[in-house]
């Protein structure tokens, strides 16, 4: 007879020895999975025998999950801020770190602000989810170039009832966006991992996620050169953009020399530098943090000269479109905000 309590010991010792970090949490993760029950009914229920069907639709997990498959692969969901999220295979999964750039982004933002935001690289969905959750008036753009991802990213627009404020769309950068349509901040939580350090990740990082989602290029900052002067043109307000932890500086240059102005480097709970924040010279974000929402702001001294604005941005040509017109992944009928 093969008990609760039997059964989580052994998946417990089992990925510990398969190099697991947290192998108890995520034996009994795996084991409430396989259940449907609640890991507090679990410890409720330690004596109980566990029959032959319930065994055989827990070991396949655990064999998954010894390969090394991200766990919230193999959970299908996984908590992000104040959402739920699916999780596909193939699809980066959410991190917590990544919280710190939702709050970067919140902190500036009233409760009532109505405005656009685009999230660039969406994967699942989490960032621009997160915010439109957060926010009742913001309507998102969600981009990549991963068809994977924006299937995710749809699955998860669905299961949160956003199709009226979120438009899902395939390409790269801010390119699926519009030229004339509104964007108030651009968001993104890029690829920044240098090609020559993932091969010494995690294995359920470097060898199963995807590396279109993790590669930054020779150091870690192709995407941020590319993606920050089409942001700083396109953006109305500001631009907020998650890092490595010892990107600050780097990053932070990269902003000043696309105009953005008033940068700062957020650090993340465990103190390393996590989010890069700048506005656009002729804005001010609607909302000054009182303090800082996540670990402690830094501004980071620029040793080149700040770069003016470029000239001859493009002018933003609102449609007087109706308030009410749902989102499509076409990016045509995207309901328009006009503002005086």
């Amino acid at each position: 007879m093969t008990t609760v309590k039997d059964i989580l010991l052994r998946t417990t010792d089992f990925l510990r020895d398969k190099g697991v970090d947290q192998p108890r949490l995520e034996a009994e993760l795996l084991l409430s999975h396989a259940l449907a029950r609640g890991r507090m009914e679990l410890y409720l229920s330690f004596d109980q025998p566990l029959e032959d069907a319930e065994l055989a639709a827990l070991r396949p997990l655990v064999r998954r999950r010894a390969n090394r498959e991200p766990l919230y692969w193999i959970l299908g969901s996984k908590g992000f801020h104040d959402i739920e999220l699916l999780c596909h295979t193939d699809v980066l999964v959410p991190r917590s770190d990544t919280e710190c750039l939702v709050e970067a982004v919140l902190a500036r933002l009233p409760s009532d602000f109505t405005g656009f935001i685009a999230d660039v690289g969406a994967g699942t969905g989490a960032v621009g989810l997160a915010l439109a959750a957060a926010r009742a008036g913001l309507k998102v753009y969600q981009t990549d170039v991963s068809a994977a991802a924006l299937a995710n990213t749809r699955a998860n627009v669905q299961a949160l009832g956003l199709g009226q404020r979120v438009a899902v769309l395939e390409g790269p950068l801010l390119e699926p966006v519009p030229p004339h349509r509104p964007i108030d901040i651009v968001v993104s939580n890029p690829p920044y991992i240098p090609t020559g350090d993932i091969r010494g990740l995690d294995a359920e990082v470097g060898v199963h996620e995807p590396r279109l989602a993790l590669d930054g290029g020779p150091d870690g900052l192709d995407v941020y050169r590319a993606l920050l002067p089409e942001a700083a043109r396109r953006c109305r307000l500001g631009v907020a953009v998650e890092i490595g932890h010892d990107q600050g500086p780097a990053v932070s240059t990269l902003f000043r020399r696309a105009g953005l102005v008033d940068v700062e480097v957020l650090k993340d709970l465990g103190g390393r530098d996590r989010v890069v924040v700048g506005r656009r010279r002729d804005a001010c974000w609607p909302a000054e943090p009182d303090t800082v929402p996540v670990g402690e702001a830094v501004v980071i001294p620029d040793a080149t000269t700040e770069v003016d604005a470029p000239a001859g941005d493009p002018v933003v040509v609102l449609d007087d479109a109706p308030e009410d017109v749902p989102l499509d992944e076409n990016g045509d009928p995207l309901p328009v905000i006009v503002r005086d």
